[in-house]
């Protein structure tokens, strides 16, 4: 791995302007046990675990700044536990407004780190990531419900990506927001937090759903990721229904819901990968359409509408390149 393909620098310029400030975690710093970053409160009534996690990627301050907002304001469960979680300190405090997308990791990418294989290799190199992994795995084996908040390379709608299975979806059905829900088969490179465990696994109760708050440092996803985050309090149980609601008074009312299902990751396989067109995603595209060449492979849409996910700017073997869905009706 080149050094613009480890550690923090990701080589890629900033194309957007950096509208959010990341918030000071120093305040956070304790949490409520054992692990630094994690805060569990406790009602003492019968519920679920629900928790809520950001900064998987140190790139994205949105999720940051809805965790900050309910932490200022008190959040606490009225059933079962509410966690609110910091996940990739090291890589959020590395962020620089002048090289924003350098942080985005440390050593590599936190959350393709969650598959046994990883977390249970003793000769794997110990990066600051599965470090971290390792630290707070043990909470989140305690995690019924999850919602982790993220963010996008490119300006694009909000989206969900519910995961490989069923129960993801009507987890996104629940809390309506945000109003595009993608079922997808996750990354070859490795498994994400969302898929960790019993949230990938169709015989477990455990459910967690996954958000892109629109791009990075764009303005609008705090509110995006506030939002879904009451949202998803109020259906699991955690909060009140009626939590938070002079603030979400001001929010326009969500889109009608869409569904859609990814049969494909496109993973990149040469170092000659190119995209036809400067494509930033959810592009609805006729069955035969160009995306794009993996060296002399080309890459067509394969449905009568072919929907592009999140293609990346990170154009490095192995990476996802672009996800291919299609509508569903469910």
């Amino acid at each position: 791995m080149t050094q613009a393909r480890s550690g923090s620098a990701t080589g890629l310029p900033n194309l957007y302007p950096v509208e959010l400030t990341p918030p000071d975690l120093t305040p956070y710093a304790r949490g409520t046990g054992a692990i630094p970053y994690i805060w569990t409160f406790d009602s003492g009534r019968p519920g679920p675990h629900v928790a809520i996690t950001a900064i998987v990627h140190g790139n994205e301050p949105c999720g940051a700044l809805a965790l900050d907002w309910l932490l200022r304001h008190d959040t606490r469960p009225v059933a079962g536990k509410l966690s609110l979680a910091f996940m990739n300190v090291a890589a959020h405090e590395a962020f620089d407004r002048d090289l924003p997308d350098a942080s985005r990791w440390v050593d590599e990418d936190f959350n393709r780190v969650w598959s046994p294989e990883v977390l249970d290799d003793p000769d794997r190199k110990l990066t600051e990531e599965l470090r971290r992994a390792r630290e707070v795995r043990p909470w989140l084996d305690t995690v019924d419900v999850l919602l982790d908040i993220h963010s996008m390379q490119s300006k694009a709608s909000a989206l969900t990506i519910a995961g490989l299975l069923p129960k993801g979806r009507d987890l996104a059905r629940q809390v309506g927001y945000p109003a595009l829900v993608f079922n997808d088969q996750g990354h070859a490179e490795g498994l994400r937090m969302r898929d960790y465990a019993g949230f990938g696994d169709p015989t477990s109760p455990r459910n967690a759903m996954l958000i892109e708050c629109g791009q990075h440092w764009e303005a609008a996803a705090e509110g995006i990721a506030l939002e879904s985050a009451i949202r998803f309090l109020r259906v699991t149980g955690s909060v009140d229904t009626d939590f938070a609601q002079d603030w979400m008074a001001t929010r326009a009312a969500p889109d009608p819901m869409q569904f859609f299902q990814v049969s494909k990751a496109v993973t990149i396989q040469t170092d000659g990968f190119r995209f036809a067109q400067d494509w930033t995603g959810l592009e609805h595209l006729p069955q035969g359409t160009l995306i794009g060449y993996d060296g002399t492979t080309e890459i067509r849409a394969p449905h009568p509408v072919t929907v592009l996910v999140m293609p990346t700017r990170r154009i490095w073997r192995g990476k996802t390149a672009v996800r291919l869905a299609e509508p569903i009706v469910v």
